[in-house]
């Protein structure tokens, strides 16, 4: 197995706007992962209280959708949500910072990946601990929901106007 020091925060995505000093302590903070290509990170309708920050690979993120297979039956599959790369800073399971709600989606690693496991804890106690450092993060996570609330709704709208042109014939 790799060391642990291969695998350093950057100042990417929500830490962009951190010091080498504070990104060292969320290194200590969080769990480092390695996980290999094909395995789960999180699972959908788990219980939630970490996020992690992808330092190094890449990751999709995928829903459970339902499906008609027959005049009668229904089934499920994975319908792929979005991937995410290391080199773009990204963070996924962030939600889980601000709700106890179960996971809203699966994440596997699509190749051998690197994550920061961070604990809701952790996180809250470093937070009001140094509030500055938080607040970047924070600002910064917050912008990343707001537009992933933005672009849900772009395709709430996209599919209700398929929809409603569907029915109309």
């Amino acid at each position: 197995m790799k060391r642990a020091n291969r695998y350093p925060l950057k100042a990417l995505g929500i830490l962009s706007d951190l010091e080498a000093a504070e990104l060292a302590e969320l290194e200590r903070m969080g769990e480092l992962r390695l996980l290999r290509a094909g395995e789960v990170i999180m699972r959908e309708g788990e219980n939630a209280s970490s996020m992690c920050i992808l330092v190094e690979g890449e990751v999709e993120i995928t829903r459970s959708l339902t499906l008609k297979t027959g005049r009668h039956d229904f089934g499920s599959a994975e319908k792929s949500m979005n991937r995410l790369r290391s080199d773009g800073g990204a963070v996924f399971g962030e939600m889980s910072m601000f709700a106890d709600h179960p996971r809203s989606a699966t994440v596997v690693a699509r190749t051998d990946c690197a994550v920061r496991q961070v604990e809701r804890e952790d996180f809250a106690a470093w937070c009001r601990e140094r509030p500055e450092s938080g607040i970047k993060v924070l600002s910064r996570i917050a912008a990343v929901l707001a537009d992933r609330v933005r672009k849900g709704n772009d395709d709430v709208l996209k599919l209700s106007t398929a929809l409603s042109i569907a029915l109309a014939r």
